[in-house]
């Protein structure tokens, strides 16, 4: 399904691509048919006005046939049927009124046939004028808009800047608002080729909002490529969320296998030690009696205590807990959690030590589960102690700020660097915590992290394997 998504949208993409650069080579030759045409009008008004001017002076006399005769003979042999013969005998057989007379009424008969007249008597016509190029170029702009419109170019959404030079190079004439921006795609045309090449020019004219011209003709093609793209957002969010509770459910069925191998133990000893109450030779012996009893209560402890734990993350989920917030001392927490765990870090040969050196210490949150807190990451340090060296606990405090920073030292076995990314998590165990030689849910720090955030303060760890972590919190003081 993935690689079909992206078969998908790089189809659509290649087909944007394809049809945007279709446009472009379909745009670059309305422009160049536009640019042509306009040269071809301006020319041709040029030959018309030349030519007009011509009959004008030979019917007011200025011009003699002698005289006319130096300029229609290079044009007489591009006249169809025989109108050179017709007119050179005119010439040579008739007089002037004669000839002016039959002269206008041909040249009428040219001048009312627009093609015949373009494309035979102008492009036959050589001029040599002395007239300024600006003054040739008066028409232009208006050119330009009728035959970039009747080309399909919508001028009014896409505006062209445009300039003219001379053969050396100079500009002669430039757009009122002439921008240089994407002068870098400009289109060129010849202008007034039948001229000496003194009297040639160049047109330039570019489009500065080209690109979004074009992408405005084929903008009907982004909804089907963001709409794909969207789907394969969604279909990769999909796929991660299915791994995510794949593994989520790898993590519950571990929780239940350790959960049953925890509760398996108590349960099987109290029920052990409830058939031998049921023996009454145990009667006869007292201190038999207050041992199996005392098993029996110990037992029954730990149970407890394994299912308080699954309560508490069960009442976080559907509550977000329930915290009773005062005013407490911390240090006074700290100092009784340590009084009341020396005897089982002593009894195992390790050493617990305290340096509370924070000045002020007073936080407003809820003793019993802070207390919890303290005890939890005792608890953890104990269970994942090095059996090699002796086992070395530290808590110290400091202050930064408005916090205090509660730091819990061990030297145990260290927490690999991707594990101690998600030890945090519910249900999520080391790989040393999986082992049943190490027993636990895999709740004791998703619930230190609760009680941190609930008290709006921030937990981290700094381990490095085989050397010993450091859990570091922070609680917000009370302000004075």
């Amino acid at each position: 399904m993935g690689i079909s998504f992206l078969s998908l949208l790089y189809i659509q993409t290649r087909y944007f691509q394809e049809t945007l650069h279709l446009r472009k080579e379909q745009f670059d030759e309305n422009v160049k048919r536009a640019l042509w045409l306009v040269a071809h009008r301006l020319e041709t008004d040029e030959a018309k006005a030349y030519l007009q001017q011509d009959i004008a002076q030979n019917n007011e006399g200025a011009l003699s046939p002698t005289d006319t005769l130096g300029f229609w003979p290079r044009n007489l042999m591009s006249l169809p049927g025989n109108a050179s013969a017709q007119l050179s005998l005119q010439y040579a057989g008739k007089e002037r009124s004669d000839f002016q007379k039959r002269q206008s009424e041909i040249l009428q008969k040219y001048i009312h046939n627009k093609k015949l007249f373009e494309e035979v008597i102008y492009s036959s016509l050589y001029i040599d004028d002395k007239k300024p190029l600006e003054d040739r170029l008066k028409s232009l702009d208006g050119y330009l808009r009728d035959e970039l419109q009747h080309s399909g170019i919508n001028i009014e959404n896409l505006h062209y800047h445009y300039l003219v030079s001379d053969f050396e190079g100079d500009t002669v004439s430039i757009c009122p608002d002439y921008n240089e921006r994407g002068m870098q795609n400009s289109y060129e045309q010849a202008l007034f080729t039948n001229y000496p090449i003194e009297q040639a020019a160049t047109l330039y004219i570019h489009f500065p909002q080209l690109q979004k011209y074009l992408l405005s003709n084929v903008q009907f093609l982004i909804p089907a490529i963001l709409f794909t793209l969207f789907l394969l957002i969604v279909f990769i969010y999909t796929i991660y969320i299915i791994f995510r509770q794949k593994k989520l459910s790898e993590m519950k069925n571990d929780f239940i296998n350790n959960m049953t191998h925890e509760f398996k133990t108590p349960i099987s000893t109290i029920s052990l030690a409830a058939q031998m109450l049921g023996d009454n030779s145990l009667m006869k012996s007292p201190a038999m009696f207050q041992r199996v009893s005392h098993t029996i209560g110990e037992e029954t402890k730990r149970l407890r205590f394994q299912v308080e734990k699954v309560l508490q993350m069960s009442m976080f989920d559907e509550k977000g807990g329930t915290f009773k917030m005062e005013e407490l001392d911390i240090h006074s927490i700290i100092t009784g959690v340590v009084d009341s765990f020396k005897l089982k870090v002593s009894s195992i040969g390790g050493s617990l030590d305290i340096d509370l050196q924070a000045e002020h210490f007073f936080v407003f949150g809820d003793e019993i589960h802070l207390t919890n807190l303290i005890f939890n990451l005792l608890e953890n340090a104990v269970k994942y102690r090095e059996d090699s060296r002796q086992l070395m606990l530290r808590i110290a405090t400091t202050n930064k700020g408005s916090d205090i920073i509660i730091t819990i030292s061990d030297n145990g076995i260290g927490i690999k660097s991707e594990d101690a990314k998600r030890i945090f998590e519910k249900f999520y165990r080391s790989h040393t915590g999986n082992r049943h030689d190490v027993k636990g849910f895999g709740l004791g720090l998703a619930y230190v992290k609760k009680v941190v955030v609930s008290h709006h303060g921030h937990i981290s760890v700094d381990s490095e394997l085989g050397k010993g972590s450091s859990f570091i919190i922070s609680l917000p003081l009370i302000k004075e």
